[in-house]
């Protein structure tokens, strides 16, 4: 194994110009030269109480500085690292820390209590935190991995079986992960990244921060996601590429709104969304208030990069498409047979992309059901183009069977969030005597005297099939957001199965 290949990355930027700005946070700016020191110091001081290739450390916190030169450091020495979603509970920790073999969790003065009562219940864990680590005494002698030490990164995201899925990655699917993206965004030294994402996720550490680093450019990175402060940060670092998932954009045309400001980022290269379907109406009255349109990016925790708009092509992206497949992408479009389908015709997505997961920890029959012939079986149904464009149309899990018609509810939800008076929308099936599932739509409208549920249907009626209009619409102050801001739709389903039991 290689175990110098993440920073290798910036060692070499270091050598070409050391007192380049490579992060900056509210506490402390680190040039190429003194981030590549620190982590080397950082990587000795773990090295010499015992941290090894067989170990895996874990970070517990709110964005900081320290987390990505965990991240590098690890590397450096070839051990794992794993960065933990702190909107998780101590239970939800402890079953990580104990399932990573979790040998020392670093955490922040605000995830203490958390870091503490997850790390009693697994004796295996040593806990410090990042102040204290040049305290902390030798945690053993480094374990094997069994066959397994290749494993520099574990993320862990939601599964369908209520534990989470424990994706692995080596260093090469890292870089090579970050060099399609550097291609796909034209990224140069040139670049200042706004980072608001939370470094518990891939998106933000790896897609958002690795990929800035690798470029050579800078990272501003914020403790954690407001409005106000993001947009404070375009304007101050004079910013030209922002990561988001829709509801951060959606945040920030609230705020705009709210306090009548005309905010103009057109000085911003890229503004890229990716997390959950990005609706063609907030994507519109994001533009118009801020004069910058949002791109799309789809990838996925296992595979990225897959498809978005490359920044160098003059050719718009058509209205609903979510763009070109990246620089090294392989994809398949087949239908229920494995059959690969013709362009135009819908079918699932079968990728492997530059970073792909080497598999699920400790889950072989998991990771042998996922791939088939070397790609990944994402879920996600879609269809390509003549000219290579890219459309996604539902998930086949999440399609709506109405009478053994497939409804995606992407779609509806695309109609409803188009009514002036919708501010969001999340479309679910719900069990039916007569159709088997029918369509419900929980609305969160922009005022309180809102439209009646009729006149939606009506709206709707104009503009799909019929069996694709909602046969029930329910008014809520706000919708659930999961732990990564998507909409809970298990959440919605409760809350609809628990009043339906009462009524």
């Amino acid at each position: 194994m290689n175990s110098n290949l993440i920073t290798a990355e910036i060692e070499a930027h270091a050598k070409r110009d050391s007192q380049r700005v490579a992060l900056r946070s509210a506490d402390a700016v680190l040039t190429y030269g003194q981030l590549t020191k620190q982590v080397g110091t950082l990587a000795d001081r773990l090295e010499s109480i015992g941290v090894g290739p067989g170990n895996t450390v874990a970070a517990l916190c709110e964005n900081r500085l320290e987390v990505i030169l965990l991240y590098y450091a690890m590397g450096k020495i070839g051990a794992t690292f794993v960065s933990v979603n702190p909107s998780l509970t101590a239970h939800e920790v402890e079953y990580i820390l104990d399932h990573a073999g979790v040998a020392l969790l670093l955490h922040d003065e605000k995830m203490r209590d958390v870091a503490q009562s997850a790390a009693g219940r697994v004796p295996a864990t040593r806990l410090a935190s990042f102040d204290d680590l040049g305290k902390l005494g030798a945690i053993g002698e480094s374990q094997p991995r069994h066959a397994q030490t290749d494993i520099f990164q574990i993320a862990y995201t939601s599964g369908s079986t209520g534990r989470p899925k424990a994706v692995a990655f080596d260093q090469a699917a890292e870089v090579d992960g970050n060099q399609s993206l550097i291609e796909l965004w034209a990224m140069t030294p040139a670049d200042v990244t706004v980072v608001a994402l939370p470094l518990g996720f891939l998106y933000g550490l790896s897609t958002a921060s690795s990929m800035t680093l690798q470029a050579g450019a800078e990272v501003v990175l914020m403790r954690r996601f407001h409005p106000r402060g993001v947009l404070e940060a375009f304007s101050v670092h004079q910013a030209t590429v922002f990561h988001g998932v829709p509801t951060m954009f959606a945040m920030m045309l609230e705020y705009a709104e709210q306090n009548d400001l005309r905010i103009d980022l057109s000085f911003m290269r890229l503004l890229v969304s990716a997390g959950a379907p990005l609706s063609r109406e907030l994507r519109n009255r994001f533009e118009a208030r801020f004069n910058k349109r949002i791109d799309d990016y789809y990838g996925l925790t296992e595979v990225r990069p897959v498809f978005g708009r490359f920044a160098n092509d003059p050719a718009p992206v058509p209205e609903s498409a979510i763009g070109k497949a990246a620089p090294g992408v392989i994809i398949k479009i087949v239908d229920a047979d494995g059959n690969e389908v013709k362009p135009g015709e819908v079918g699932e997505l079968l990728v492997r992309a530059p970073s792909t997961t080497c598999g699920y920890y400790k889950n072989p029959e998991l990771t042998a059901a996922t791939f088939e012939h070397g790609l990944m079986r994402t879920g996600d149904l879609g269809y390509r183009d003549a000219e290579g464009f890219y459309y996604l149309t539902g998930r086949i899990k999440d399609i709506i069977i109405r009478g053994g018609a497939n409804i995606a509810p992407a779609e509806v939800e695309e109609t409803i969030a188009s009514h002036p008076e919708v501010q969001s929308v999340s479309v679910i099936g719900v069990p039916d005597e007569k159709f088997g599932q029918v369509v419900a739509a929980y609305v969160v409208s922009r005022d309180a005297e809102h439209v009646s549920a009729e006149a939606l249907i009506e709206f709707c009626k104009s503009r799909l099939a019929d069996f694709k209009v909602p046969s029930q619409i329910f008014w809520a102050d706000e919708l659930p957001l999961g732990i990564t801001g998507k909409v809970d739709k298990k959440a919605l389903l409760a809350r609809w199965t628990e009043e339906h039991a009462q009524a």
